[in-house]
């Protein structure tokens, strides 16, 4: 068969937003650019079930870009704790320091200009331009994507030059007139959320039925295009697990991480390649130290290209000999410090981090 006209996609798209849209979602209300900017970042690559309660205690937390840029880096990576995709919250705050240093606080006029700010590539700008300003841009986020590919019948990896060329190009063209904009951007991203979804896409409800390629000719398991798949690697490194025991605290040793890379910006107990390393460096900064404890299950985690399993090694040192100093360590961390378990650091902590200082409370708590 052969696809829909743009016209039509659009007709069908905004009849059925306009009694099934979601009208009630909390970067809704007051859609200025600022609060839009944050609702877009965070939606990238998650949910908005997850989302929600995130975006409320950050705008709660910074409810200006003036918040956000005056905010240190650590109180957002805080409250980015378990989103994922940090580097999101790192750009997130740089971005606000540029609107601030460089535009006044606002967000400039025209899609270039927003497009060049930190972290905002050009759909996060059509999408901050047409939901705040209501102007006529086009959007592509994967559930777009998705949408575009089986109604159309765009074949071929999306993230190839000549697949996303195509997915802009008919973007461009569904988009409609500035009266109707917010809904039908609203509308596309919410019929990809919600009917045509990446498995058991519910077809026999979608507003596209009888015009979508990919419904037709049986093929929503195919469209879009996946990449070629490869093996995944799997990394492993040790967690040092230092702990100090002194005057009635129990801290355990952090390390600020180098911004760029994993983790970027967070806070985290030290790796090494292996034990002996992380047993070697510990004795080097801290003198005497020995085994505490028993032994800690590995942490398991899958990052998006690779699975890393984290050894603890659980170590404890007498005195805090270098508490609240900088350190020079061989993973490079510019900052170090000790950390009192029982007071929950108001830093960023990656989440597999975050549960094990929890698991480390419990115990002291019994």
């Amino acid at each position: 068969m052969s696809a829909p006209a743009p016209q039509e996609f659009s007709a069908r798209l905004l009849a059925w937003a306009r009694q099934h849209g979601r009208t009630h979602l909390p970067w809704q209300r007051d859609p200025s650019p600022y609060r839009v900017w944050v609702s877009e970042v965070m939606l990238q690559q998650t949910q908005v079930a997850t989302v929600i309660p995130y975006y409320e205690r950050f705008m709660a937390r910074f409810p200006a870009v003036t918040d956000l840029a005056a905010a240190p880096l650590d109180a957002v990576l805080h409250l980015w704790t378990g989103l994922g995709y940090y580097a999101r919250a790192r750009n997130l705050w740089r971005c606000a320091q540029v609107l601030v240093e460089q535009h006044g606080g606002e967000f400039p006029a025209s899609l270039e200009a927003v497009m060049s700010l930190p972290g905002i590539g050009r759909s996060t700008a059509g999408a901050i331009l047409a939901f705040a300003r209501g102007e006529r841009h086009a959007i592509l986020d994967g559930n777009v994507k998705r949408v575009l590919a089986r109604v159309f019948g765009i074949e071929g990896d999306p993230s190839s030059a000549a697949v996303l060329a195509s997915l802009w190009s008919t973007a461009e063209a569904c988009t409609p007139d500035v009266p109707d904009i917010r809904l039908y951007t609203q509308g596309i991203m919410d019929l990809g959320a919600t009917l045509c979804t990446r498995a058991r896409p519910a077809c026999t409800v979608c507003p596209m039925i009888g015009a979508c390629v990919a419904a037709e000719t049986g093929r929503q398991a195919l469209l879009p295009g996946g990449k070629r798949k490869r093996p995944r690697p799997r990394r492993a490194a040790a967690l040092l697990l230092l702990e100090c025991r002194d005057a009635g605290r129990f801290s355990l040793w952090l390390e600020r991480r180098p911004l760029e890379g994993l983790w970027g910006g967070l806070w985290s107990p030290p790796q090494f390649g292996d034990s002996a390393q992380a047993f070697a460096w510990a004795t080097a900064h801290f003198g005497a130290v020995e085994a505490v404890g028993a032994p800690l299950e590995a942490i398991e985690h899958a990052f998006t290209h690779f699975d890393l399993t984290l050894e603890p090694l659980r170590l404890t040192t007498p005195t805090p000999t270098a508490a609240l100093t900088r350190v020079a360590d061989a993973g490079g961390a510019s900052e170090a410090r000790w950390f009192d378990l029982a007071l929950p650091p108001a830093v960023g902590l990656p989440r597999p981090i975050e549960t094990l200082l929890a698991r480390l409370r419990e115990e002291i708590d019994r």
